[in-house]
C-alpha cells in the first residue's frame, strides 16, 4: 500500500467519526507520526510503499481511534504553544484557549513595573502551562501542584524532555491545612476542573470517556469550588502586587466575577479568540 492510498483509506475511517476538517488534520498528524513526514513531503512520495511496520502501525492506530479514542491519547503527544507535550489519559489534552491564558501571563509579566519572579500553577496536568511560561521567561521560579501523582509524573517528564525546572508537588489544594506549604508568590495561574456534573450529558464521547474526570468536574451544588478556594488561598499567599489568572466555565463568567469581586479583588475578564467568556485576571 502507498503513503497515498494509505491516507486515503484513513481519512475515509475517521470521517465517519469526525466531521470532514476534523478527519482531515487527524489524518494528516497520523500520518506523519507514521512515516515521518510532513504533508508536502507525502506529496511528493505518495506513491512510496509503506513497510509491513508502518501499516501494522496504522492498523492499531486505527483500531484505537474507531473506539473515539483522541488522537493525542493514541499517538502519546500533543501540542501546546509551539511544544511536544507527553500526554496520557492521566492528564487533560492541552486545549488552544489554555495557550491563550499562558500568553496573557506572558503580557502581563513583560509591562509589569514589578519585577515578577515566582508563580504558583495550581492544578498542573501535563504541565503544559509552567513548561510553556518557563520556555517564554527564562529565569521565574515555579512551583507547580496536582493532587495526581499520576499527572505529576507526566509534568515531570514532559519537564525533562523540554529542558526546563519546575517544582512539582503532590498536593491537595482543597485541603487548606496544606497550603502552609505552598509559597507566597507573584502570580498564581490555574485552569481548574469547572464542568459540572450535569454538562456531562453534552459532552462530546472523546472528551466524557477517556480524559480524567478528576480534573473536568465539580459537583454541581458547588460549580465554583475551586475558584472560592483560589481566591481564599490568593489572600495570604500573593505578594502585594500580584495577580491571579484563571480559565473559567464561560457559562459562569458573571457568578465567578461575583465571587471575586466580594473578596475585594479587581476582576478583568478577557474573552477567548472564539469571542467566549473564558479568562479572568484578580489583582
Amino acid at each position: 500500500m502507498t503513503i497515498q492510498s494509505a491516507q486515503q483509506a484513513l481519512l475515509v475511517q475517521l470521517k465517519s467519526l469526525y466531521d470532514e476538517r476534523e478527519a482531515a488534520n487527524i489524518g494528516d498528524w497520523v500520518m506523519e507520526h507514521i512515516t515521518g513526514k510532513k504533508r508536502i513531503g507525502r506529496l511528493l512520495d505518495k506513491l512510496q510503499i509503506m513497510s509491513e511496520e508502518q501499516l501494522s502501525k496504522l492498523d492499531r492506530i486505527g483500531k484505537e481511534l474507531a473506539t473515539y479514542r483522541p488522537v493525542q491519547y493514541v499517538l502519546g503527544e500533543a501540542w501546546f504553544a509551539g511544544m511536544k507535550l507527553y500526554v496520557n489519559e492521566h492528564v487533560l489534552i492541552p486545549r488552544p484557549e489554555t495557550e491563550e491564558l499562558v500568553e496573557w501571563i506572558v503580557e502581563e509579566i513583560q509591562n509589569s513595573k514589578f519585577k515578577i519572579q515566582n508563580i504558583l500553577d495550581i492544578g498542573t496536568g501535563s504541565g503544559c502551562i509552567p513548561i510553556a511560561l518557563q520556555k517564554k521567561l527564562p529565569g521565574l521560579s515555579v512551583t507547580s501542584v496536582d493532587i495526581s501523582k499520576e499527572a505529576l509524573e507526566v509534568a515531570a517528564q514532559n519537564a525533562e524532555i523540554l529542558g526546563v525546572v519546575i517544582n512539582l508537588l503532590s498536593i491537595d489544594f482543597l485541603n487548606e491545612n496544606n497550603w502552609d506549604q505552598l509559597p507566597v508568590v507573584d502570580i498564581i495561574v490555574s485552569n481548574p476542573p469547572y464542568i459540572k456534573q450535569s454538562e456531562s450529558s453534552s459532552m462530546a464521547k472523546n472528551v466524557l470517556d477517556f480524559e480524567p474526570g478528576l480534573a473536568l468536574f465539580v459537583p454541581d451544588e458547588d460549580a465554583l469550588l475551586f475558584y472560592r478556594k483560589i481566591a481564599d488561598f490568593g489572600k495570604t499567599h500573593l505578594s502585594e502586587q500580584g495577580s491571579i489568572f484563571l480559565e473559567i466555565n464561560e457559562k459562569l463568567g458573571k457568578e465567578v466575577i461575583t465571587l471575586c469581586e466580594n473578596n475585594s479583588y479587581h476582576v478583568e475578564l478577557r474573552k477567548d479568540l472564539q469571542g467566549r467568556d473564558r479568562l479572568v485576571k484578580l489583582s
